[in-house]
């Protein structure tokens, strides 16, 4: 990896929280492009998290411990407080000091959304901005950072581990392929992605796994085969072609209401979105039109409208290098499957679906996303700028995988989000990786059931096999 900077500007005074963990929080200053030091700065926020033993007698040395960083999924969704993360249970014991970056984006760093986007200048001024915040360009501030923090540490403290989950899976193998000199190990959950596949590919399997979710949904909530289909119905009626008024501005419509079927990939997700369904009949049983609460939670549901990243930049995270454009494949790919009739634009409407249920879609972004969600229907022409752009910088060094020499041990899931016939190859061509593999926990186990998949990450860490 070329050369990389990050200045740190302010170090907090550390304080301590319940649970025995002292937390300091940190800024830095990186630049916007790493390849040009004297682009646009912006500013990356942190938090560190160590034990804290009281002491007998007052240390006057500074304990310099080896540093794991916790890479977010997403991508758009800050990190999490040490105190409020599963990883801080079990890694502070063993000596760490965890590191909580936002990425840039995200969280306190250099926030994106619409209103900061517009700050920036026009939709294409925007698109052109939003290029820098794609995988390789967080790794660059990451390891940026990794050299601030150890500059005076000595070499066999300079390393740091890195925790990833999903997304921050995907970057933990963009920086195993360019810059793992600045590694001592790599945990992954539910991070393996393709490394070749282009969005079409991606698309095509994790379809096959969201029916197979919706299969099992109707499975378990029969009676919901004709409610799903009615309530569509009824936001036909009651919104038109434009949709339902959401209390924050967008609009419900059916293909919006289709999206709450993300959830079918975490714990209790066929649960909540059964829920979904029991609140809407309830409130058109009742009073004919649905309440405010109703619509809230609906509109609520998986922070479209708080974590733009995640629609504008989700294709883009499987366009694996020059040459390869989103071009709303997720949609291309939907149209041409029968359990997803509802995204043509020739669709009958839920009553020529007979018998047959009306099938959730899953981790899947669609040009309707910037006409219903209210902070994303300002962005609708960066999102199609982004969608038609082929220029992507390579995300993966596949032959350096082949001779990888950093531990990594991953967990792989029964995946709606990550496919994982695909995380398989992956697995298979990165030399020296160690997976636990299961078929009983889902995408977000790490936040659900963490006693379930960190002990066995660490027995991969510190165990053997014959």
């Amino acid at each position: 990896m070329a050369p990389v900077v990050a200045r740190l500007i302010s170090e907090g005074k550390p304080y301590l929280v319940p649970g025995k963990i002292l937390v300091k929080e940190l800024w830095f200053e990186v630049p916007l492009d790493h390849s040009d030091p004297k682009s646009k700065p912006i500013k990356l926020f942190a938090r560190s998290g160590v034990k804290y033993e009281r002491p007998i007698v007052e240390l006057s040395e500074v304990v310099q411990r080896p540093y794991l960083l916790f890479l977010q999924g997403g991508p758009g969704g800050g990190t999490p407080a040490p105190q409020d993360s599963p990883l801080s249970n079990y890694m502070l014991d063993r000596g760490y000091e965890l590191l909580f970056l936002d990425q840039r984006g995200t969280g306190f760093s250099s926030t994106i959304s619409g209103n900061t986007l517009e700050l920036i200048g026009c939709p294409q001024e925007q698109a052109d901005y939003l290029k820098f915040f794609r995988a390789d360009t967080l790794v660059k501030d990451s390891e940026a950072v990794r050299l601030c923090l150890t500059k005076d540490y000595p070499p066999e403290k300079q390393k740091w581990s890195t925790f990833g989950q999903s997304f921050g899976g995907m970057m933990s193998l963009t920086y195993l392929s360019f810059a793992p000199e600045g590694l001592r190990e790599c945990f992954i959950t539910g991070g393996l992605s393709a490394l070749d596949k282009g969005p079409e590919q991606v698309y095509g399997q994790t379809y096959q796994r969201c029916i197979e979710r919706n299969a099992a949904y109707y499975k378990k909530f029969p009676e919901d085969i004709a409610t799903v289909k009615w309530i569509a119905e009824k936001i036909n009626e009651l919104g038109g072609k434009k949709g339902v008024p959401l209390p924050a501005g967008g609009f419900l419509t059916i293909q919006r209401l289709m999206t709450v079927g993300l959830n079918f990939g975490a714990h209790g997700g066929i649960d909540r979105v059964h829920n979904y369904i029991i609140k809407m009949k309830a409130d058109l049983d009742q009073f004919g039109v649905f309440t405010r609460a109703t619509l809230n939670d609906l509109e609520q549901d998986n922070s479209w409208d708080t974590a733009p990243i995640y629609t504008l930049l989700h294709e883009p995270c499987w366009c694996f290098g020059p040459g390869v454009a989103g071009k709303w494949a997720a949609e291309r790919v939907g149209q041409s499957l029968e359990e997803y009739q509802w995204l043509r634009t020739d669709w009958a409407g839920p009553a020529s679906l007979g018998d047959k249920p009306l099938y959730f879609s899953g981790e899947m972004i669609y040009p309707f996303h910037f006409e219903t969600c209210s902070e994303l229907i300002k962005l609708k022409e960066t999102a199609q700028i982004l969608a038609d752009y082929d220029g992507w910088a390579p995300l993966y060094d596949i032959e350096q995988l082949g001779k990888n020499e950093v531990p990594v041990y991953a967990a792989c899931y029964n995946d709606m989000y990550v496919d994982a016939s695909l995380a398989r190859v992956t697995a298979s061509r990165i030399k020296g990786i160690e997976v636990f593999e299961t078929n009983v926990m889902y995408h977000n186990a790490l936040r659900s059931c963490p006693d379930k998949v960190i002990p066995q990450l660490l027995k991969l860490r510190d165990d053997t096999i014959d």
